[in-house]
């Protein structure tokens, strides 16, 4: 088999060799015009060297790297278009005349081991005028030299500037962290001192200290309250209000009178004293008196303010208040514990809190310290950008002392003529038919890639699966030789051996879908394709088959092409069209070499095609082929010039799509195969290849003789010879 770029390039040869032809005597005949040229003027070249200078004593480390940046400039940098403008001013030139004649050579980079190349270079200019090529090049070493110092003087400028820019922040960044470090050791430099100097450790000591003798001092008052509550009988409270009560003078004072009056007024009940007696009331009242003071001046002395036990009764107050000296003695030392045992309690919750406060702030400590140390060190890196700003300032500013041009002329201009060989026209004609040659033949090829074709079969086929659409048959080229030099692509030949394809096709045919289809329509994407070359063929392999075959030209925008099968169209069928559609004697005719094979012929061209295809009478003849006939062929005009097949495929079981590689285009196939397998309204079958270059075994001399000529539309492209395996070959 033929490699698929090479059938792409024949495929694209054929279409567009007048085009790399015209290429070829276009790139031949420049190549002619060239050699017939006059030889060019004498040439004049003016060399000379230039050496990057040192100084001999640089102090400063600016104009150190100063100096070295000048000394690994690049052939853009030393003719940048301020030098040349400079030029060309001067020697009154543009500066795109001087661009295409310098050159310039710079040393090569050492390699691993070899020692620097000496730090010079080389200039050379051309020009058909000698004093003008010495003017240029000695302009151009001096521009470079002044330009040179002009560099190196901006350079240190541009450094100190913004070496300038930059101090004020970076000092005002300084001064930000130092006052962020000395506000914070304001507020926690006494708590990291007291850690440092171990304060803080021996502060939670001492506080645990103090806790466990105030445990055991409250301890101890507490086993004291215990005995003197066991003694007394009385708690804390009643003890301090008994004690109270009974130091007080005036409370004895009114038990005394109330201890008075009760006697009396007991003496009298016994003497037999009514309660209504005057005396008694008068002692009744006294009483009430009496104990209204009481208990006032019991309120008084207590408070009834929660310390002392609250006395809501005179009774009770007496009984409280009645405490001998000795009694009162321990009541007093009770309350006093009491008291003792409270400020304990407090001083040990406040030694509590103070621990707490001092473990959490002893918790906080490495946090504070590497904050403190965060600080610090942000501080300590402000100061070094700042110092270095600050050296890098003064390193600049020492440089400008130093700071002069890196270059020097090291070899002065020297002009020599330069010898040209005359060009050889032979030599120059062939060159230009060689180029001319591949130029035209790249042309071909670039054309047919650009053109959207798709060029072999592979091609077609990876376009049509990736689509899901069912090749159903792969058909050759046909080649039959005529000895009178025709050629036709319909295989009316019983023995042809191209008509086992066309009957593998329509076997294959047969098993689509549930039934096998009896009205097929052919079409294609565009014109050119073998869609007539193939419904032809696949009638002719369906009769021979032993099936009453009708093939109906429903092209009704082209002329028939009955005649290459002997049969002679209707002269008046373009006159009548319907009446000739509506007579079925007429219109269907018998092909007189192919058995069971009948043809209605086209009388087209017609000017109103769409409404032929549409009347009554064309649609009763497909009906009475779906009767009459096994299998009914309608060859449709292709799909992109027109609306003829969409009209006709609701009357047919389905629609044949014919594609050709070198002729089908890919976009065109792409957006047809989606149209046709997508709308619920059409169904497609399937497509075929046609004019594939696959093996099939050549005609003879005799078969082709008993072939006919086909349209100019149908006729495939004519190769140069065949093999007897049907692959074309030039």
């Amino acid at each position: 088999m033929t490699p698929p770029i090479i059938k792409r390039y024949f495929i694209a040869f054929d279409q567009h060799k007048w085009t790399g032809l015209a290429a070829w005597i276009l790139v031949a005949g420049a190549s002619v015009l060239f050699a017939k040229q006059e030889p060019p003027p004498k040439q004049y070249g003016a060399s000379g060297e230039m050496l990057f200078v040192q100084p001999p004593v640089i102090f400063s480390k600016t104009g150190t790297d100063i100096q070295q940046q000048a000394q690994v400039l690049s052939k853009d940098a030393l003719l940048n278009e301020q030098v040349l403008e400079i030029v060309a001013k001067r020697v009154g030139k543009k500066p795109k005349e001087l661009t295409g004649k310098i050159a310039i050579q710079l040393p090569k980079p050492p390699g691993k081991g070899e020692a620097p190349p000496p730090p010079r270079f080389a200039l050379g200019y051309s020009d058909t005028d000698e004093k003008r090529a010495f003017t240029v090049l000695d302009t151009l070493m001096k521009v470079m030299v002044e330009q040179s110092r002009l560099v190196n003087n901006k350079r240190l400028s541009d450094r100190i500037k913004g070496i300038q820019e930059r101090l004020p922040a970076a000092e005002k960044d300084l001064r930000a962290a130092e006052r962020r470090l000395e506000q914070y050791t304001k507020r926690e430099g006494v708590l990291l001192l007291a850690a440092r100097d171990g304060s803080l450790v021996s502060g939670i000591t001492s506080s645990q200290q103090q806790q466990r003798q105030s445990q055991i001092q409250l301890q101890a008052i507490d086993a004291q309250i215990r005995s003197l509550q066991a003694r007394l009988g009385l708690t804390p409270d009643q003890a301090y209000t008994s004690s109270a009560l009974s130091a007080d003078p005036i409370i004895a004072n009114l038990r005394a009178q109330i201890y008075q009056a009760e006697s009396q007024k007991t003496l009298l009940s016994e003497q037999g004293y009514r309660a209504a007696h005057p005396r008694l009331v008068e002692l009744n009242t006294q009483l009430e008196a009496y104990n209204k003071l009481l208990r006032e001046r019991a309120a008084e002395v207590i408070g009834n303010n929660g310390i002392g036990q609250s006395l809501v009764t005179s009774s009770k107050i007496r009984q409280d208040s009645s405490l001998d000296p000795s009694r009162q003695q321990l009541a007093q030392q009770l309350v006093t514990l009491k008291t003792q045992r409270d400020t304990l309690r407090e001083q040990l919750a406040g030694l509590a809190r103070q621990e707490q406060q001092l473990r959490r702030e002893y918790l906080t400590i490495p946090n504070k310290q590497l904050e403190q140390a965060r600080l610090q060190q942000t501080v300590k890196l402000k100061q070094d950008l700042y110092s270095r700003i600050q050296a890098a300032l003064v390193d600049a500013q020492a440089a400008q002392a130093e700071t002069g041009t890196s270059l020097s002329i090291l070899t002065p201009v020297q002009v020599n003529e330069i010898k040209q060989d005359p060009p050889n026209p032979v030599l120059i004609v062939a060159a230009g038919a060689g180029i001319g040659f591949i130029v035209g033949n790249g042309l071909i090829f670039l054309l047919g890639s650009l053109g959207g074709i798709l060029q072999t079969m592979e091609e077609i086929r990876a376009a049509l699966v990736q689509r899901d659409v069912e090749v159903l048959g792969i058909l050759p080229y046909i080649l039959v030789v005529d000895p009178e030099g025709g050629e036709t692509p319909i295989v009316v030949a019983p023995n042809s051996p191209y008509l086992e394809v066309y009957e593998r096709f329509r076997s294959k045919l047969r098993l689509v879908g549930e039934t096998a289809p009896k009205v097929v329509l052919f079409t294609s994407t565009t014109d050119k394709e073998g869609k007539s070359v193939s419904a032809y063929n696949l009638a002719i392999a369906s009769a021979r088959a032993g099936k009453r075959t009708l093939l109906i030209e429903a092209d009704l925008r082209s002329p028939s092409m009955c005649k290459v099968l002997k049969v002679a169209p209707d002269p008046d069928a373009n006159v009548e069209p319907l009446r000739y559609y509506g007579s079925l004697s007429e219109c269907i005719r018998l092909v007189p070499e192919v058995e069971n094979l009948y043809i209605v012929p086209s009388p087209g061209p017609m000017r109103q095609p769409a409404s032929i295809l549409e009347s009554s009478e064309f649609q009763r003849l497909l009906e009475d082929a779906k009767g009459r006939f096994d299998m009914a062929i309608l060859d449709a005009p292709a799909i992109s010039l027109c609306n003829d097949a969409r009209m006709l495929e609701p009357l047919t079981d389905g629609t044949i799509l014919v594609t050709r590689p070198g002729y089908t285009g890919g976009n065109l196939l792409g957006e047809i195969a989606d149209e046709l397998s997508e709308s619920e309204d059409i169904t497609l079958l399937g497509a075929i290849i046609n004019g594939a270059d696959i093996s099939i075994p050549a005609p003879t001399v005799a078969e082709s003789q008993t072939l006919l000529s086909e349209e100019p539309e149908t006729v495939q492209p004519k190769p140069a010879s065949v093999s007897t395996n049907g692959a074309r070959k030039k």
